[in-house]
């Protein structure tokens, strides 16, 4: 029997990680705590612990995909071969450039990095545009997200994929998402064969957020979506709090999980001294008088 090859992407959406222009909401230019300089420093270790953990999960996909030929074979049977690609979309176009040298700069990496530009006028214009780009290089899944994402794990891109790969050869396809922490999302993917994009979605005229509008048009088009587990993104300081005990965690964990942690971003929070998150006491809790003798 013959052995059937499935392209899949995993496009990552970054901006250079340029002072005054990536994680102003962590800045005193708007309402953070952190000079630009330490906030696109920051984004750019997350970035790198990204691309890491992908590359990670890619190999690890790549080899469970090796081992189910080789089984399927064994039987006589027909099997699928997946090979994957991963894409950095950055814009604008003279950016390009500037995200290779960013990266090989850093050395080398696990695998093959591709860089390609988006454009368009509005958030769902540039995320459309890099969709198109990646359908054409062949791709017959994609899954999509951002690089703002340090608690990231290599199951989280594990289970994006075998939840695409349920939907392949599905009629008429089907999405993928998961929640981010703020009614957006953190990932979405779908098959090629779905007519599905994300216009109306981040600039939804309705008002609704990320999530819901995805979940709106997929029910107007009477597509499956399936839903992963939640993954935090760092857009606000309360993000950012959140994202510090996840980190921490991540890291000590690491070693007997087998995940590949976010250290890079670890690192940087300790240089900068916020590396753990203290609250004061409150009483906005339920009463406890009657249980707590």
């Amino acid at each position: 029997m013959e052995t059937r090859e499935r392209r899949n992407a995993l496009l990552l959406f970054s901006k250079v990680p340029e002072a005054g222009l990536v994680k102003t909401r962590l800045t005193t230019l708007k309402d953070g705590a952190f000079a630009p300089e330490v906030a696109s420093a920051l984004y750019h270790c997350m970035l790198f612990d990204v691309v890491e953990i992908c590359c990670a999960a890619l190999s690890a996909l790549e080899e469970r995909s090796e081992a189910a030929c080789a089984a399927a074979e064994a039987r006589g049977e027909e099997g699928v071969r997946d090979v994957y690609e991963l894409v950095i979309s950055t814009t604008p176009a003279g950016n390009v450039e500037a995200m290779r040298k960013l990266f090989a700069d850093a050395g080398e990496w696990p695998r093959e990095l591709v860089m390609i530009a988006d454009e368009g006028a509005s958030f769902d214009e540039h995320y459309n545009h890099a969709f198109e780009q990646t359908w054409e290089r062949g791709a017959d899944c994609i899954l999509s997200m951002g690089a703002d994402m340090p608690a990231l794990t290599v199951n989280d891109v594990l289970a994006g994929f075998e939840a695409l790969h349920k939907l392949d050869g599905v009629d008429g396809g089907g999405i993928v998402l998961a929640p981010d922490q703020e009614m957006g999302v953190s990932v979405i993917g779908w098959t090629r064969a779905t007519d599905f994009d994300h216009s109306g979605v981040f600039y939804n005229s309705d008002g609704l957020t990320v999530l819901p509008a995805y979940i709106q048009k997929a029910r107007a088009l009477g597509l499956p979506a399936l839903y992963l587990p939640p993954i935090p993104d760092v857009d606000t300081m309360a993000d950012l709090m959140h994202n510090i005990t996840l980190v921490e965690a991540l890291n000590y964990c690491a070693p007997f999980d087998g995940n590949t942690p976010p250290w890079r971003t670890a690192d940087a929070l300790a240089q900068m001294g916020w590396d753990e998150v203290r609250v004061m006491p409150n009483d906005l809790r339920d009463p406890r008088e009657h249980i707590d003798k």
